[in-house]
């Protein structure tokens, strides 16, 4: 599980500043020993054993520093942790006072998702609303056009979960009355109801985080049931439900890795053996099919299936947001610029994902033969290969204030132009403010000018390109600029015809120079 965690991670990590990995802790309660306080105690102790690596007393003997070629330091490898599975918000605060007691530099960075100074991704349904953009897109590539028409889903996770409750409040905010949950499962129960499960006692569930159980059933249609999960048989109905309920789309938002595999992923077929119970599935839980069960449902009956690396990507993303401005501004100063700080990351996260839906959808449409995971993973690959070649060469680079802005230009603008803008070039590592320049720029060109160009480049020439587009990139911005305050009739379209091909001309002339 750990494995998969992080292979799904490193996909993401094209997203973020930061890169990023898993990690479980296995804890064997003894014989009468309180599982709880055991749990707990173990989130202690494994942050304290990070912390061994990295505070100033053991650090230069155990931590190795980034170096360059010529083993001269860079500057001190910077980690940051954020919580899953079984963390709670006690377990937040302690691990930064924890930080702060042993004298990290940064212990407020050193945990994200934290309940006061921070953005707890319940509270807020950061990762529901990408996967939320995701599904938008992935119906109207099916030929659904989710606002103006009816149609169903069904998900598994309850009410009181973080994605799935989200995400049922986003479909409510989001389609109305267009949209049916027609099927529902969790730990507890699974509720099915063709005529739609009511919105209205989902979200009193989702706002009391009360389990699936306690359903009024008696709301349901007379086609509805809710079946408890406390006999074999209501164990059995829970765990087929996603198979069973037919819909539009699935999400899984919930439920243990592997729950469709190789040997199963069949029963998601309907009785022909070529229909799958539903048209599409967005995953919103990291892990819940496996590759071989998304290929064979691809083989089979040409499903499109968003994959999670993908789907539930703006859970990290908001983490980094998170992380930065608490490298920039105290835990009191965040506070104060909360609310429209996390208005604008969740406004980021959503324009983070509609550039990835978008292409992964276009990328389809073109090669109807590759699966939407493998494009996922292309995708990925992609940004990453940029990032890499543009990190080789920005590591000369001392740092600049006239970088600055491409730095500030990843920020959200509650941070980026508040009172405490003129401290932030000194406040966020040169490393980092490196890793930012990097990912965004690689982003950008991907997203951009696709796949196809970037796959086609050879590695040798890729470095001096992605230099040359970061440097045409604000030379076109700034003529569009200029084109646009002409006040010529057709300004706007020449503006448009700049920045939408303007950047990689340039870019190839100026490589081709450097050649």
């Amino acid at each position: 599980e750990c494995f998969g965690l992080s292979w799904a991670q490193q996909l993401k990590n094209k997203d973020i500043p930061e890169g990023g990995s898993k990690a479980v802790c296995l804890v064997t309660p003894q014989p009468g020993e309180d599982r709880t306080f055991l749990m707990h105690n173990c989130v202690k102790r494994m942050a304290d054993a990070m912390l061994d690596l990295i505070v100033p007393s053991t650090r230069d003997t155990i931590v190795t520093r980034t170096v360059d070629a010529d083993d001269v330091p860079l500057g001190d490898e910077l980690i940051f942790l954020g919580p899953d599975e079984n963390i709670t918000p006690t377990d937040l605060d302690w691990i930064v006072a924890r930080a702060a007691a042993r004298g990290y530099t940064m212990p407020s960075a050193f945990m994200s998702s934290k309940p006061r100074a921070g953005i707890n991704h319940k509270e807020y349904g950061v990762t529901s609303e990408g996967v939320a953009v995701f599904l938008g897109e992935a119906l109207r590539a099916i030929g659904i056009k989710p606002t103006e028409e009816p149609w169903t889903i069904k998900l598994t996770g309850g009410p009181d979960g973080d994605v799935a409750g989200n995400m049922l409040k986003i479909l409510h905010r989001d389609y109305g009355q267009m949209v049916r949950v027609v099927g529902l499962a969790d730990g507890t129960a699974c509720a099915e109801d063709p005529e739609g499960i009511p919105m209205e006692e989902l979200l009193r569930l989702f706002e009391g985080s009360l389990p699936l159980a306690d359903l009024k059933a008696s709301m349901l249609s007379g086609q509805g049931k809710l079946t408890l999960a406390d006999t074999p048989a209501g164990v059995a109905a829970r765990n087929t439900m996603h198979n069973r309920v037919v819909a539009d789309a699935f999400v899984p938002a919930g439920g243990r890795p592997a729950t469709m595999n190789a040997s199963n992923c069949e029963d998601f077929l309907l009785s022909d053996g070529k229909t799958p119970s539903a048209r599409v599935i967005v995953e919103g839980a990291n892990l819940f099919l496996t590759p071989e069960a998304r290929l064979s449902l691809f083989e089979k009956a040409g499903l499109p299936i968003v994959k999670d690396s993908s789907a539930n990507k703006c859970g990290v993303i908001c983490s980094s947001m998170e992380i930065r401005a608490s490298m920039c501004v105290s835990d009191e100063e965040f506070v104060a610029l909360k609310t429209e700080y996390v208005e604008q990351v969740l406004g980021l996260l959503r324009q983070m994902a509609q550039l990835e839906a978008k292409q992964l959808f276009a990328e389809a449409a073109r090669d109807v033969t590759t699966p939407l995971p493998a494009l996922s993973e292309r995708i990925s690959f992609a940004i990453l290969r940029v990032s890499d070649a543009l990190s080789t060469l920005m590591d000369s680079y001392a740092q600049d204030k006239q970088l600055w802005p491409l730095v500030s230009a990843q920020l959200p603008p509650a941070l980026a132009t508040s009172a405490h803008a003129p401290k932030l070039p000194e406040r966020l590592p040169w490393e980092y403010q490196k890793s930012v320049i990097v990912k965004s720029l690689a982003s950008r060109l991907v997203y951009r000018e696709g796949l196809s160009f970037i796959e086609a480049m050879p590695d040798a020439r890729l470095p001096s390109f992605s230099l040359a587009y970061l440097e045409e990139e604000q030379r076109v911005a700034r003529l569009a600029d200029a084109v646009a305050a002409s006040g010529h009739s057709y300004a706007p379209e020449v503006e448009a015809l700049l920045l939408q091909g303007g950047v990689r001309v340039a870019a190839e002339k100026a490589a081709g120079t450097m050649r």
